[in-house]
């Protein structure tokens, strides 16, 4: 266990990059037409909720992508997920399974993950603000009074 420990950091910065990936792919899609996309019709610009939807899944997608301001950025990913799963799914039926809100479901849920866990390694804003290492943990011993 404590060889997974010490790849936490690491596998969690990982993660961020491939979620953040996946979001932006799922923006530029919707967006663009690139990437097998739109799913639906393109919407117009502008346009309520799908265009705007689509435009936080583009820009909020690469900043947690690129590790800047991660947990602000995810949880406004995160937030636009929930509003797209109670609003435009949960209608169609009690279970993502039953009514095709499983995408929204997930990246809700890892986005905020990410909000609470925060960046991991490699992230850009890890530049701007370095991270403190925390203190290792000592088992056993007992602090003074």
């Amino acid at each position: 266990m404590e060889a997974l420990d010490k790849s936490r950091d690491h596998v969690l910065g990982l993660y961020r990059i491939v979620v953040g990936l996946l979001f932006t792919c799922h923006g530029l899609a919707t967006l663009f037409g690139v990437m097998g996309g739109p799913h639906g019709a393109k919407p117009e610009v502008g346009a309520w909720p799908g265009w705007w939807a689509a435009a936080i899944q583009l820009v909020g997608g690469a900043l947690v992508l690129l590790g800047l301001g991660t947990r602000t950025a995810a949880l406004v990913c995160s937030g636009s997920m929930a509003y797209a799963y109670f609003v435009e799914h949960q209608s169609e039926g009690v279970f993502p399974i039953e009514n095709g809100g499983e995408a929204a479901a997930m990246f809700c849920w890892s986005l905020l993950l990410l909000v609470f866990l925060g960046p991991g390694r490699w992230a850009l804003g890890n530049l701007v603000h370095p991270r403190r290492e925390p203190e290792p943990r000592r088992v056993g011993t007992m602090s003074s009074v």
